[in-house]
C-alpha cells in the first residue's frame, strides 16, 4: 500500500474472500485497522478460516463464515455472526463472483443461471441484508467488484458482461436510495487481474504477452491494486463518492 487510511475501529465484511481480489482486500482492510469478516462458499472453508487466522495474528479481530450469497438463509446467518462478533458493520465488500465465457448461441442455460445467481443476485441480497443493519445505524459503506467487460464487448463475454453491467446500476440505485439514511454505494470494474480466475491469460506466456499489449500501461494488475481502490473507497477520502463506477483497468477499455 503506498499511502496511509486508518480504519481503527471500523468493522468490515468481505464476501469471495477466499482467494484472489477478495484475500488481498481483507488483509489491507486489516492492515489498516479495520476488524475483518471474511466469508466464501462452503467449499473453500480451509483457506478461509487460514485467513481469518492471518489476520487475527496482525492484532484485528476477524471470524471466518462460510455462506453461499445466493441463498438468503446464507446471508441470514452471516449478519447474525457479524453482528454477535463485532455488534456493528460498517463496510460490505462484495467480491464473490464467477467467470463462465461462451459465446451467446452456446451459453447454457445452466451457466446462465449460475452467472446471474452468483453475479447479480449474490450482491443483490447481500446489500438488501447488510443495508438494512445500516439504515438502523445510519451510516455505512458498500463497495461492489463488477469488471470492465461491464463497459467492454469482447467474444464470449455477452452473459458474463450482462451481469456485471446490471450489478454497476443497481450499485448506483443503492446509493440513490441509501444516501438519505448516510450510505454510500461504489462500484470497482477491475481488468485483468492476476487471480486463479484470469490464470490462463498469465501463465500462458503468448496470451500474458497479447493481454499486456491491449493494456496501455503495459502489466496486468495485482490483486492489491484494487485492493488500494477498495482502501480508498473505505476512507474518508472518498466521503462524497456516491454512485460511482470506478475503473481500475490500466486503460485498457
Amino acid at each position: 500500500m503506498d499511502f496511509t487510511v486508518d480504519l481503527e475501529g471500523r468493522v468490515a465484511v468481505v464476501t469471495g474472500a477466499a482467494g484472489g481480489i477478495g484475500r488481498a482486500v481483507a488483509l489491507q482492510l486489516a492492515s489498516s485497522g479495520a476488524d475483518v469478516a471474511v466469508t466464501d462458499i462452503h467449499q473453500r472453508v480451509e483457506p478461509l478460516c487460514e485467513l481469518a487466522a492471518e489476520i487475527s495474528q496482525m492484532g484485528r479481530k476477524s471470524i471466518a463464515t462460510t455462506a453461499d450469497v445466493t441463498d438468503r438463509t446464507d446471508i441470514d446467518h452471516l449478519i447474525g455472526d457479524v453482528l454477535n462478533a463485532f455488534g456493528a458493520v460498517d463496510l460490505l465488500v462484495n467480491v464473490a463472483g464467477v467467470y463462465l465465457t461462451d459465446p451467446i448461441r452456446e451459453y447454457s442455460e445452466s451457466a446462465w443461471d449460475k452467472t446471474m445467481a452468483v453475479n447479480l443476485k449474490g450482491p443483490f441480497l447481500t446489500c438488501q441484508a447488510f443495508s438494512k443493519v445500516m439504515c438502523e445505524q445510519r451510516q455505512g459503506n458498500i463497495i461492489n467488484i463488477a469488471s470492465d467487460s461491464a463497459i467492454d464487448v469482447a467474444e464470449g463475454d455477452g452473459p458474463y458482461a450482462s451481469s456485471k453491467a446490471a450489478l454497476v446500476t443497481l450499485t448506483r440505485h443503492i446509493a440513490r436510495e441509501m444516501g438519505e439514511h448516510n450510505i454510500r454505494a461504489n462500484v470497482i470494474a477491475p481488468g485483468w487481474v492476476k487471480t486463479d480466475m484470469t490464470s490462463f491469460v498469465w501463465s500462458d506466456p503468448q496470451l500474458l504477452e497479447e493481454a499486456e499489449a491491449g493494456v496501455p500501461l503495459g502489466f496486468l494488475a495485482e490483486p492489491e491494486d484494487i485492493g488500494n481502490v477498495v482502501l480508498f473507497l473505505a476512507s474518508g477520502a472518498s466521503r462524497y463518492v456516491n454512485g460511482q463506477l470506478i475503473v481500475a483497468n490500466g486503460g485498457r477499455v
